[in-house]
């Protein structure tokens, strides 16, 4: 058996380049089955949370002729952070990860999004703002976790319209589409399900920044949950590496999306167009409401909505979608 290379979407602007991906043990499990019903669904599931990394492995990015070197961190995680003066395309590019093993190289392609400047940036939360998770209620959503697999899991309605007329905006059918980022607590185990929910339902391809990997049955059931300052910290940098995008952030009333999004428009009073919360339970909170009061006090442009076509409506009035 050999290690298992992991590579993640990345993204760059015109100064640097940043990948990242994880390297893990060889192991004889096989990788999460889509199509598991039930027990073995929850059993496919939890192995994703019994996975073992690899430390201070080495890994080599491979790139217009760069080949450079660096190693795993601690819990397996790699991350490249690169200075470019090499000209990229605009839109989706492809990158090559390689880490030695024995004589030979285990390597394998990801892609990575340099956005053209002046567009929007989209920054969306995954549990219960487009996949119906149930995260305010955690017996219900390690349920839906365990025991639903992929084909069983589901959109909100319009949430795909939404998205999608988001991704198009401002764009002639020649351009790439505008830039996506999926910001959650998940972690990284659940990498393909997620990217694979999101291609099986039409949602815009996107950036994904997750939280740090779990290697035991017991970080399993508190997955998603925890400390969301690993959001915070993301969403603050994807905002000073892309200075020149309008962002609209996409969240639920769940967990702490309104108030982070606050902090976050406070700090960036420039560059945040909307902030649209969904209202996951039967009424709306006051203090989202009161929250989202306070951002909108910052000329940003909010929405609290209970269904998608509220939102759809919300960006149409405010002319972000046509």
């Amino acid at each position: 058996m050999k290690p298992i290379l992991k590579l993640y979407r990345g993204y760059a602007n015109d100064q640097e380049l940043i990948v990242m991906g994880h390297v893990f043990k060889p192991s004889s499990r096989e990788e999460y089955n889509f199509q598991k019903k039930n027990l073995k669904n929850a059993s496919s599931i939890i192995k994703l949370f019994q996975i073992k990394t690899l430390a201070n492995a080495d890994v080599y990015l491979h790139y217009k002729g760069l080949n450079i070197h660096t190693k795993t961190l601690d819990d397996g995680y790699f991350k490249f952070c690169i200075p470019m003066d090499t000209e990229m395309q605009y839109g989706w590019n492809e990158y090559k990860v390689s880490t030695p093993y024995k004589q030979k190289s285990i390597s394998e392609k990801g892609s990575f999004i340099r956005p053209h400047k002046g567009n929007l940036g989209i920054i969306s939360d995954i549990d219960d703002t487009f996949l119906v998770s149930h995260t305010f209620n955690p017996l219900k959503k390690l349920y839906e976790l365990l025991f639903k697999n992929i084909n069983k899991r589901t959109v909100y309605d319009d949430v795909v319209t939404h998205y999608q007329a988001l991704s198009t905006a401002g764009r002639s059918q020649s351009e790439e589409f505008n830039v996506f980022f999926y910001v959650s607590s998940s972690e990284w185990n659940l990498y393909r399900f997620i990217t694979k929910f999101t291609e099986m339902h039409q949602l815009p391809e996107a950036v994904l920044l997750l939280k740090d990997i779990k290697t035991s049955l017991w970080d399993f059931f508190s997955t998603g949950r925890g400390n969301h300052n690993h959001k915070f910290e993301k969403i603050k940098h994807i905002l000073e590496f892309y200075p020149n995008l309008e962002y609209v952030l996409l969240g639920d009333d769940s967990q702490q999306d309104a108030f982070l999004y606050e902090a976050i428009c406070k700090i960036f009073p420039v560059t945040v167009k909307a902030v649209y919360i969904r209202q996951t339970g039967l009424s709306p909170k006051k203090k989202i409401k009161t929250t989202l009061d306070n951002i909108a006090s910052l000329k940003v442009s909010v929405c609290y909505f209970k269904d998608s076509s509220e939102a759809i409506a919300h960006s149409k009035s405010i002319g972000v979608i046509s």
